[in-house]
Parts: C-alpha cells; structure tokens; sequence
C-alpha cells in the first residue's frame, strides 16, 4: 500500500463471528493504522455475507476483495489497479495453480466451475473465485441485488461490466485450517447452481409434468377399468 503512492488506501477487516482473539487483535491494528477499519459481525454468517457485509462499508472508487488467510496473495493487487486504471471494471484473480490443496479440492473445485459453466446462463470463468478489484459501480449494482442466498462471484458475473482475468499461482495456507467445510462447499455449489441456472426449474417442471400425466392416465385407466367391470 505504502509503495502505491498514486492512491489513497483503507483496510477494511470484517469479523465473521470470531470466538478467539481476533477482534481484539483487529481493534488493536485500528487504533494504531488509520487506515484500518473494522466491521465485526454478530455471529458467524459465513463467507458469502462477510463479504457482502465488507462491500456495504467499504469507501472506494474501486474495491478489492480477499481472504486473510494469504492465499491470495496483496502483490497481485496493483496489477489489478493497473488494469482498473486502464477502464477494466473488475479485474478478478484467475488461478494458474493451486499449491497446498488436496488432490480432492482440486478435482471438486474444477468439476463445480465446469458444471457451471455447462448449466448456467450467467459465464462464470474457470478457476476463480472472489479476489477480484471492482469499480465503485459494480459494486453499487452487486449491493443493490436482494439475493438473501448470496454466490458473490456469479452475482459480479451477472451485473456485466468490462471484467478481465489477472493470472496468478494461489499459496497454500500460512496458517491454521479452512473454514470451508464440505457441507458449505456443497451448500455454495448448489447456492450457485440454483440461483444462476434454469435447468433445475426445467427439471422440476418436467418431472412434474411427467408426474401429473401419469396420474391422468392412471385415473382413465381406473374409470375405464371400473366402467367395462359393471357393463360386465
């Protein structure tokens, strides 16, 4: 930040319902950073909210998202600055590799992106996720939709814009271990898919009307079944 001369900078922590030490941590870089502020949660909200919550205070012309955890890397950023400076609306974080993942996360992390790709409507890139710097007007079109369910990727997809990759290898963790456990994987994937596809509408619509015509046809052949017993 010190070395970006040409703008001014906030740091904007927001704190997902932390039960350690955290807040007090955060409380004590903002007393001591005039450029730090903090939001702190009520209680744990999850990724998503924490990031939509993060983009309701922040102040900018442009808007940088992150996790604290370093895997994406700061250093990337003023290669975004320079792409937003150039007119790119959202300059977002495309991983080239993904050091420190499981083989397992690898191949689930690209067989959602893939579905994805093959089930919405809305083109979300391979291999992203929500490290990105945005315009000021991207972000007022993001916090002006009322999703309550949020996919802020797919939500920043939708709203169009100019919006380009910058590539970058992710790091494996400094420390300690995701939050991101299977059940909020899952529930992120299928938020995704639900909220940015009509196939599972079109599904439900064809098996309901599947069903309903069954039923038709079983109460013909039950009225015409009863009718031949009686004549007979």
């Amino acid at each position: 930040m010190d070395r970006e001369t040409s703008c001014r900078f906030e740091v904007l922590y927001v704190d997902d319902g932390s039960r350690d030490g955290t807040f007090a941590l955060l409380q004590d870089f903002q007393a001591a950073e005039p450029r730090v502020r903090v939001v702190a949660l009520s209680r744990n909200f999850g990724h998503q909210i924490a990031v939509t919550a993060g983009l309701e205070h922040a102040a900018g012309h442009g808007v940088a998202v992150m996790d604290a955890d370093l895997q994406d890397p700061p250093e990337i950023i003023p290669r975004m600055l320079e792409r937003w400076r150039d007119g790119i609306d959202v300059a977002y974080g495309m991983r080239r590799k993904r050091h420190g993942e499981s083989v397992f996360k690898r191949w689930s992390a690209g067989l959602f992106y893939r579905l994805m790709a093959a089930l919405s409507d809305t083109a979300i890139s391979l291999d992203t996720g929500d490290f990105r710097l945005m315009d000021r007007r991207v972000v007022d079109a993001f916090l002006a939709m009322p999703e309550r369910d949020r996919f802020v990727r797919g939500m920043v997809a939708w709203t169009g814009f100019r919006q380009e990759p910058v590539l970058y290898d992710r790091q494996a963790r400094l420390a300690g271990e995701t939050g991101y456990t299977m059940k909020k994987m899952v529930s992120l994937a299928v938020s995704g898919i639900f909220s940015f596809s009509t196939v599972p509408l079109r599904v439900a619509t064809w098996v309901g009307l599947t069903a309903s015509g069954l039923s038709l046809l079983g109460i013909i052949y039950a009225l015409v079944g009863g009718s031949s017993r009686r004549n007979g």
